[in-house]
């Protein structure tokens, strides 16, 4: 049988370009179609953007620790909707890029909602076009618990368009996105309380690390609320916002944000005229090769409940690519000891086993730690610290993860993932000499454990 395309491609996020770009270089017939815009939600609601906002929200640090390095400058002011319009700017400047990287590369770009005909046949813009293979890769969306006023709440879709700062916000959730969020907000100035239903936030995360930045976000005077949760949300006459808790406290406020999580953005996509099935968690089910129930369907990044990472996400469509039409280069996603950093303020940066984790598989556990006023700071009133961890196993002397809170440990935390995934050993960071003076050489000069369990 004859099809338009060999590849038809629903979403042009991360993981969709970069299967519909290596696809279509490899010689198939590649169609992408995106209904909102292009680069998905890391480029325009997501990491890139919020980034920008963090970025903006530290110059509050630098303006004030300036003066001890002798810096005299007047009272500094902040323009939020300048800092709205210059990352609007940059965000169609990415946009721009992305679209280029399509069409540059041989991909039919089409812009509007596609929906499923049946398995072999999508429907767009009053157009029908026959794939032999369609991929999901629509990623997700964010959602706000249905409760008494939750109408009056906003998500990270509408944090980013802001018409002015709130004086007033409470940022609810535990993840990555409300504590980052959390971090900008309280930065840029706002009165900020973080509510999370929680012990703590950061649930997964090393432990060390989850009670090392609740101190230092408390340092910074962000309010963290545990333990409790949002039951009713009513807005009052002079335009604020009141909160109700679940133990009956009321919080005034001018914004309430919700970062608790994000479900899967498969509305109106045709699935029901599919053999395509679902988990118990309402994300498409695929096999290891990202395939579902129907032969011609696959899906990849959020869509499926995995690891949702934009990285991750990219790794697969690379993985699709390849395996449908480069098989000589294919290689199966590695899931083991994949980075990440949350920027929050300071960051965070992590890779490989927790503490906890390795506890609980099995290994016998040499861990040890640091805790310093980074270099930049020393000069200054900032009370701030840094946290530096090594979980080592005590038979192998491999070492199971690395973990930093701490200015730029993402970028210190992607050298370690390499070393990670090479197998490193404690004697191995040992016998690396360090580059000083620096905040990453105290993970080459770490010596004396404080724990071993």
């Amino acid at each position: 049988m004859s099809y338009d395309f060999d590849l038809f491609v629903i979403g042009a996020g991360s993981g969709g370009v970069r299967a519909a770009r290596f696809a279509a270089g490899f010689g198939a017939k590649v169609a992408v179609a995106e209904s909102r815009y292009l680069g998905g939600t890391c480029v325009n609601v997501g990491c890139v953007p919020k980034k920008l906002l963090v970025y903006g929200a530290h110059f509050a640090d630098d303006f004030e620790q300036a003066e001890s390095f002798g810096w005299t400058a007047g009272k500094a002011n902040f323009d939020w909707p300048l800092l709205i319009a210059n990352k609007n700017r940059e965000i169609d400047r990415l946009n721009g890029i992305y679209r280029e990287l399509l069409i540059n590369s041989g991909v039919t770009l089409l812009e509007g909602h596609a929906r499923l005909a049946d398995a072999n046949h999508v429907d767009i813009n009053g157009q029908r076009f026959s794939a032999e293979r369609i991929l999901i890769a629509t990623g997700g969306w964010p959602q706000i618990p249905e409760i008494p006023g939750h109408e009056y709440a906003i998500t990270s879709n509408e944090a980013f368009f802001l018409k002015e700062l709130p004086k007033r916000i409470l940022v609810v959730g535990g993840g990555y996105i409300a504590v980052e969020f959390a971090g900008i907000f309280n930065g840029l100035g706002a009165d900020t309380r973080l509510l999370y239903r929680g012990d703590l936030f950061l649930r997964g995360f090393d432990q060390s690390v989850r009670i090392h930045l609740a101190e230092e976000l408390t340092k910074r005077g962000l309010r963290l609320d545990f333990n409790t949760d949002i039951v009713q949300i009513d807005k009052q006459a002079n335009g604020s916002l009141l909160a109700t808790l679940k133990d009956g406290t009321q919080l005034e406020t001018d914004s309430i944000f919700y970062a608790t999580g994000r479900r899967p953005m498969l509305d109106n996509l045709g699935l029901e005229n599919t053999r395509v099935e679902f988990n118990e968690a309402g994300y498409i089910d695929v096999n290891e090769h990202f395939e579902t129930r129907e032969p011609s369907i696959l899906a990849l990044g959020d869509v499926i409940g995995g690891v949702q990472l934009t990285p991750v996400a990219t790794a697969e469509g690379m993985a699709v690519a390849r395996r449908l039409f480069k098989p000589e280069q294919y290689r199966p996603v590695d899931y083991r000891h994949i980075p990440t950093a949350v920027f929050s303020q300071p960051n965070i940066g992590t890779v490989g086993l927790t503490e906890e984790q390795a506890i609980e598989q099995g290994h016998k556990v040499v861990v040890f730690e640091s805790r310093f006023r980074p270099m930049k700071l020393t000069l200054t009133e900032s009370p701030e610290q840094t946290l530096m961890k090594l979980v080592v196993d005590a038979e192998s002397d491999r070492v199971l993860g690395c973990h930093m809170v701490g200015p730029d440990a993402g970028d210190i935390i992607q050298g370690l993932a390499i070393a990670l995934k090479a197998g490193a050993t404690k004697r191995l960071f040992d016998d690396t000499i360090g580059v000083h003076p620096t905040s990453a050489e105290e993970f080459v000069t770490l010596r004396t454990a404080v724990s071993s369990r």
